[in-house]
């Protein structure tokens, strides 16, 4: 880690939010979970995350699905609209809706950045062709990469530090985002845009998914003023 990343604050546990919420919301911010994924996202008991899984099993609210041998939650439509409301509520109590939706008016201008640095990355044009896969053999064009991501992340500190004072259940991405750029510095460059695993796209994704969520937008749509 960085003297930067080390000196953040710790934002992966948080006791604000209801553990009925966070569990819901996870498997929201996960997309396909099992209990332990879940149980570590917001850093809650396993056994009351098994409880509280099966119990939004009842509702309806989740389902469980395999493939290949591996099997995870996912939010049902009722599951997904019950986690809206349960976010709308609590964003409504700690009166932080203008708030973040202020974050989130500046959070996408650096989503934009985000996603075509992801590009440069997994992509590197060439005379022939427009869309050659970055085959990384070009040690400038993945540093400039790097030194955007870096850039990144310290808008995402900044970020962060706001974001978090809304809600404590927001901090966090930017130690994930930095541990993540911490890899790939050390020259591990999967950690860019791994999946299944916190790597910058990841933690950056889920943001904006926690962002969405909890503002009760759709990926792309616009706040009306």
């Amino acid at each position: 880690m960085t003297a930067a990343s080390t000196n953040r604050r710790a934002g992966s546990v948080t006791r604000s939010s209801a553990a009925e919420l966070l569990v819901l919301h996870a498997v929201r911010l996960k997309g396909v979970a099992d209990e332990l994924a879940v149980a570590r996202r917001f850093a809650l008991d396993r056994a009351v995350t098994a409880e509280l899984l099966l119990d939004c099993q009842a509702y309806g609210w989740i389902t469980w699905s395999e493939f290949a041998g591996l099997g995870g939650w996912s939010l049902t439509d009722a599951g997904r609209a019950e986690n809206e409301r349960q976010l709308a509520v609590e964003l409504d109590r700690a009166a932080g809706r203008e708030v973040l939706r202020e974050i989130y008016t500046e959070f996408l201008p650096l989503n934009e950045r985000l996603q075509q640095t992801t590009t440069d990355w997994q992509i590197r044009p060439t005379a022939a062709d427009s869309m050659a896969f970055n085959d990384h053999n070009d040690p400038q064009w993945d540093r400039r990469v790097i030194e955007e991501l870096g850039a990144l992340d310290q808008a995402l500190s900044a970020v962060s530090e706001r974001i978090g004072a809304v809600l404590d259940r927001f901090r966090g991405y930017d130690d994930r985002f930095a541990a993540a750029l911490d890899r790939v510095r050390a020259g591990d460059g999967a950690w860019v845009d791994r999946t299944g695993a916190d790597s910058c796209h990841t933690v950056w994704f889920e943001l904006h998914e926690d962002l969405i969520a909890t503002l009760g937008l759709a990926r792309g749509e616009t706040m009306n003023p």
